[in-house]
């Protein structure tokens, strides 16, 4: 099995994947962990040099200087003592497995998200390319209905399926009708785009969402872009990670511009968002809320709200770090913030809440 094969039979079996068009810390989990497992021998199995971890964490301090949205974060106390624990840690590791674990037990409570550190299976490169054709299977999307209320559950923002099936379900509302819409998003941890379709489909005009900004920005600026800077530059039509991981590094600013794209619906719009909401997903709520199309209800965001990008670190391992930060138009940032809900309700009895306000709107 080559590891385009290893890629497809972890990705397709692991299917809780999603963050910013990227991935998060957790949705490369079970992914590279169970493509390492198959893929790469121990060291006492194999003919390679032996791993020297010093290596890999000076590769990583230097990618993160050379790659990360904000260099003074790199200047901060905080990060500057993870730096010495990931240089300890890579001092008395044991095998690559420790490395890792040691490593990404170290950023979990980071400065910032989207740290994470996983053993290699294909170059930064190959993954990179198969994650714009990745599905996810049945999970990503489903619609159920409650009487005349339609519920849009979705689990990532990851895989080509999950747009198909977000696109299908509003075609159903369509052609069904709906009195309301719930959009269930209490489990999504991110992705990538099917955050496009599944705002789009609700609006009537298009919505001024906010932008991404990177290493060419904030060697620039020591501010966020204002809403004149963001319409200095067209909107972003890329739409797929190879396109947005060479495009925010390369551009100034990435606007984020969300169009109505047919069939649309026009009725009440509930949004229900846990604290495990984050990323791309908290992309969606941002957009749904401030468009006036959504009333959130549930708990604040995850507030984990990065852009990451894979890179190839010696020794045999990748490296996701976040290369752009996101300001809402109309919330600010949502790294370390997340997003308020309209009505706050523990997680759990959000779609009770949400169920008798949609039967409200139509008493």
């Amino acid at each position: 099995m080559d590891s385009t094969e290893l890629l497809h039979y972890a990705c397709n079996t692991v299917v809780q994947h999603g963050n910013l068009f990227v991935m998060k810390p957790w949705i490369v989990n079970g992914l590279a962990t169970l493509v390492a497992a198959v893929s790469l021998p121990a060291n006492a199995q194999s003919d390679e040099p032996p791993v020297t971890f010093e290596v890999a964490a000076d590769a990583i301090s230097e990618t993160m200087h050379q790659y990360h949205f904000d260099p003074a974060v790199l200047s901060e106390p905080e990060f500057l003592a993870i730096e010495t624990r990931v240089r300890a840690h890579a001092e008395r590791a044991q095998s690559r497995e420790d490395f890792v674990e040691g490593f990404n037990q170290i950023w979990r409570d980071g400065p910032f998200s989207h740290v994470v550190l996983r053993i290699a299976s294909a170059s930064a490169e190959e993954t990179a390319t198969y994650l714009d054709t990745l599905r996810v299977g049945e999970t990503g999307a489903s619609l159920t209905w409650s009487g005349d209320v339609a519920v849009l559950t979705v689990t990532t923002m990851m895989g080509l399926d999950t747009i198909e099936q977000i696109d299908a379900a509003y075609a159903q509302i369509a052609d069904r009708g709906a009195d309301a819409l719930i959009i269930d998003l209490r489990d999504n941890g991110g992705g990538a785009f099917a955050v496009r379709p599944l705002v789009g489909h609700v609006l009537q005009d298009a919505h001024e969402a906010g932008v991404f900004t990177s290493r060419r920005w904030t060697d620039l600026h020591d501010a966020p872009p204002t809403q004149a800077d963001a319409e200095t530059v067209v909107p972003w039509e890329g739409w797929s990670v190879r396109t947005f991981w060479r495009d925010v590094q390369d551009e100034l600013l990435i606007r984020v511009q969300f169009q109505p794209i047919d069939p649309a619906f026009d009725g009440p719009v509930f949004v229900l968002t846990s604290s495990q909401t984050a990323s791309a997903s908290e992309l969606a709520v941002d957009a749904l809320q401030s468009s006036g199309r959504a009333v959130v209800l549930g708990e604040q965001t995850a507030g984990e709200m990065l852009s990451q990008k894979l890179f190839d670190i010696p020794q045999g391992f990748h490296l996701y770090l976040p290369i752009a930060d996101y300001f809402s138009a109309h919330n600010g940032r949502i790294e370390g913030v997340g997003v308020a809900p309209d009505i706050a309700v523990d997680a759990d009895e959000a779609m009770a809440a949400a169920l008798e306000r949609a039967g409200e709107v139509n008493r």
